[in-house]
């Protein structure tokens, strides 16, 4: 039975893994992860260590971590949670919170969250929450999961019309680097468009045009906010009326929206790197 949004809350569990993590909803993105506030108000557990809202905790007496035989683990203290295949660690103290594929961890203290895919890790306390990410994380042992880190994203999309549409995570409907609460980021995106088809009769297949835009992003106590500058680099062809509009926020979910051409294909590709801050305190 669905659960219906308390007064006040933007989001609400969606499903809870065999882990006992639950998974959040805003209606549109399946995948959100709770701050405490929003995890206690449903009456679940947050886990101020991990980041993470549980409805139950697994028995340390049942049988340790599941693992698929493709897994290759080398070093002391790493943890490979229900459902992790294919993934490779080297190091220390890592863990792979379950239902995950294909990732790859070099280092110490690194955590990739449930249900994450495709993604390579290097250094200390990173936390990766995106699939097909590369996550550096610059810290001791002794700092915050997370307080320092750089992320490297791909975002998608293709537009047909002169309107403003938003590019996509993995070029993925719906899907969103979700920004944590206090934590700030300065971000680089270089944005890349060419004309794969339409019927315009200005310009033509193979025209392009190319921009870089940088910012901050800060999450101040769930409000999210961005402050942003664009350079044109290159372009060819009859390309007046492209341009990516800039990085954009709904609610703590960060995209990069885009404008076309009306009756033109047009492939976007949006390379962002980001350099985060979690503060650990209240902004």
């Amino acid at each position: 039975m669905a659960i219906p949004y308390l007064h006040g809350q933007t989001i609400k569990p969606y499903s809870i893994s065999s882990l006992g993590t639950v998974i959040f909803t805003n209606g549109k993105v399946n995948n959100l992860i709770a701050n405490q506030q929003q995890c206690e108000a449903y009456g679940y557990t947050y886990n101020q260590e991990t980041g993470t809202c549980s409805a139950f905790k697994v028995s340390t007496q049942l049988p340790a971590n599941i693992r698929n035989e493709n897994n290759f683990i080398q070093g002391r203290g790493n943890e490979t949670e229900t459902g992790t295949n294919n993934t490779y660690i080297m190091g220390e103290n890592n863990t792979v919170k379950g239902t995950s594929r294909n990732n790859i961890i070099i280092g110490s203290g690194n955590e990739i969250q449930n249900g994450i895919n495709n993604a390579v890790v290097f250094g200390t306390k990173a936390q990766i929450t995106t699939s097909n990410s590369i996550v550096l994380g610059g810290n001791q042992g002794s700092d915050t999961l997370g307080e320092r880190q750089a992320i490297h994203l791909l975002y998608g999309a293709q537009t047909t019309q002169g309107a403003e549409t938003e590019s996509y995570l993995n070029n993925t409907i719906d899907s969103y680097f979700v920004v944590p609460e206090n934590s700030i980021f300065y971000y680089h995106a270089d944005v890349i468009a060419v004309r794969v088809g339409g019927e315009a009769e200005e310009g033509g297949v193979g025209d392009y045009a190319s921009w870089v835009e940088r910012g901050v992003i800060i999450n101040e106590r769930g409000s999210v906010s961005v402050n942003r500058e664009k350079d044109a680099i290159k372009s060819s062809g009859i390309v007046t009326d492209w341009r990516p509009r800039g990085a954009d926020v709904s609610g703590t979910m960060f995209s990069i929206m885009v404008r076309g051409e009306t009756n033109t294909t047009i492939e976007w590709n949006c390379y962002v790197r980001m350099t985060e801050i979690r503060t650990g305190v209240e902004l």
